[in-house]
C-alpha cells in the first residue's frame, strides 16, 4: 500500500467534508501539522469540529482555519493566545467545549484505544462536571469523560518512514502520538523521509498501522508564541 503522497492537497484528497470531525496535533505552535492545516484551509470544507490542545494563534495554524470561518467548534484545553478565537467565541460564532488538559489527553487515548468513556477526579464539582455522570468510587466522587475519535486525525513528526512508522521529537511528542491512534484516517507529514527499515523499532513512536497517509515536508518554519529575549549586555553582565 502506497502511504507516500506528493503533497499535503494530495494527502487529503477525498478525506475532506463539511461537518467533519478533525484532530490536529502539536502543543502550542510545537508539532503543529502546518502543511496539512493548510491544505485544510485550501479544501473549504467548513462547519468543522476540531479538536486540539490549542487553537494556534492569529494567522498561524489553526489560526487560519478561524480567519476562513472553517470551524464550527474547538475541543480544546488552552485558546488564550488566540484573539481571532475570543471574538468569534463571544459573538456566538464560535463553540468551545473546554476540557482540563491531562483530562483532554486521556480521551483522546482513550479514544484511541477503543475505550468509550471513563472516570477522573478532575473537574468535580465544578463547571466542567455539569451534565456528566458523576459516581462515587471508594468515597470519592469521580465525574465521566467519554473518549474522543475523529474522521481524521492530522499530525506532525520528525522522522518517518514509508510504511508510516513515526518518531517525534521533544514538545511535538504532547498530543500528536494519541492523536495518531484516534483518528479513522490518520495522515501525518515529517520532516525526515527515511526508507523502511531505517528506524530501530525500539525507536517508534506511532507504529505505521495507525497511519493511512504521510508526506514529506523538510525544514518547516518554527513559529515561537512569545519570543523573550534579554539585552546581550544584560546576559554579559550577569
Amino acid at each position: 500500500m502506497q502511504k507516500v503522497y506528493a503533497d499535503a492537497t494530495d494527502a487529503l484528497a477525498g478525506l475532506l467534508k463539511d461537518g467533519m470531525v478533525v484532530m490536529a496535533g502539536g502543543f502550542g505552535l510545537c508539532g503543529i501539522p502546518e502543511s496539512l492545516i493548510a491544505a485544510i484551509k485550501q479544501s473549504g470544507a467548513k462547519d468543522l469540529t476540531v479538536i486540539s490542545n490549542n487553537a494556534g494563534v492569529d494567522g498561524i495554524g489553526l489560526g487560519t482555519l478561524l480567519e476562513t470561518r472553517q470551524v464550527k467548534k474547538m475541543i480544546s484545553s488552552y485558546v488564550g493566545e488566540n484573539k481571532l478565537f475570543a471574538q468569534q467565541y463571544l459573538a456566538g460564532e464560535l463553540e468551545i467545549e473546554f476540557t482540563p488538559q491531562g483530562t483532554l489527553a486521556e480521551r483522546i487515548r482513550a479514544g484511541g484505544a477503543g475505550i468509550p468513556a471513563f472516570f477522573t477526579k478532575t473537574g468535580v464539582g465544578t463547571l466542567i462536571a455539569e451534565g456528566k455522570e458523576v459516581r462515587e468510587f471508594d468515597g470519592e466522587d469521580y465525574v465521566m469523560e467519554r473518549g474522543l475519535v475523529a474522521d481524521v486525525a492530522v499530525v506532525h513528526a520528525w522522522k518517518g518512514d514509508a510504511e508510516g512508522n513515526l518518531v517525534y521529537r521533544k514538545t511535538a511528542r504532547n498530543f500528536n502520538p494519541m492523536m495518531a491512534t484516534a483518528g479513522k484516517i490518520t495522515v501525518a507529514e515529517v520532516e525526515h523521509l527515511v526508507e523502511t527499515g531505517a528506524i530501530e523499532p525500539d525507536q517508534i513512536h506511532t507504529p505505521g498501522i495507525f497511519v493511512s497517509r504521510l508526506i514529506h515536508v523538510p525544514n518547516p518554519v518554527k513559529h515561537i508564541e512569545q519570543r523573550t529575549v534579554r539585552s546581550r549586555a544584560t546576559a554579559e553582565a550577569n
